[in-house]
């Protein structure tokens, strides 16, 4: 059967540095507290297994403006170095998982934390406080070869300093992180990863110019509005 009784949504892509051609996204999974001042920031201090939470592919957005989501009075920002994958499998190594990685790019959790915190004092899902439409802002993605980015990640907002770290400060590195999502899901070319968020994490509000980098990535920029 060719027809459908609705015209299907559009796939969500995300440019690629030096491309004319764009990245599409199949799923986005993220790795939470994998930095260890972050984890100690939100009440823990263990370096547990990674744990995963998901956002849909249509909650990342390219792009220089972005809503402030309904349903909440404490949207947290939270910077990332994101990993896209161009392979996929499940079960695998450390070093097949890096075989994976495409690219890398600059990415935004944003997070509606007063949901997330009534969802854990309920032990109800989360998926409200971090699921929600353009909740993963992202820069281009750069092609790469070699080993993960190791340098710096910074986000200010306007044009104040709010989390800086190193990505080698990972409690999981980029191979630990894919390669445990593999034993949990089978991935394919068009994954993205988000790999946690270093210490820092704060309120942002309409208006607000929020800015970030990974050293050697890229930068993104976008105002709440």
């Amino acid at each position: 059967m060719d027809a459908y009784i609705f015209p299907p949504p559009p796939i969500t892509a995300v440019p690629v540095l030096g491309e004319s051609s764009t990245f599409p996204i199949r799923r986005v999974i993220c790795v939470g507290r994998n930095y260890a001042a972050h984890v100690r920031e939100m009440g823990a201090d263990e370096r547990d297994p990674p744990f995963f939470f998901a956002k849909p592919a249509d909650a990342v957005v390219f792009a220089d403006a972005v809503a402030y989501p309904q349903a909440t009075s404490d949207l947290h920002h939270e910077i990332e170095l994101v990993a896209a994958l161009s392979g996929g499998g499940v079960d695998l190594t450390p070093g097949q998982a890096l075989d994976l990685v495409y690219g890398y790019a600059v990415g935004v959790d944003l997070t509606r934390r007063d949901l997330q915190n009534e969802a854990k004092a309920q032990a109800r899902p989360w998926d409200s406080s971090k699921g929600f439409d353009a909740s993963g802002p992202i820069s281009s993605i750069r092609p790469w070869m070699g080993p993960p980015p190791q340098g710096r990640i910074s986000l200010a907002v306007n044009g104040q300093v709010r989390q800086d770290g190193r990505v080698a400060d990972m409690i999981w590195n980029v191979a630990e992180v894919i390669a445990e999502a593999s034993r949990l899901w089978r991935l394919e070319p068009g994954d993205l990863i988000f790999t946690g968020t270093p210490e820092g994490v704060g309120p942002v509000s309409r208006g607000d110019r929020v800015s970030g980098e990974v050293e050697g990535v890229g930068a993104l920029a976008f105002t709440l509005i």
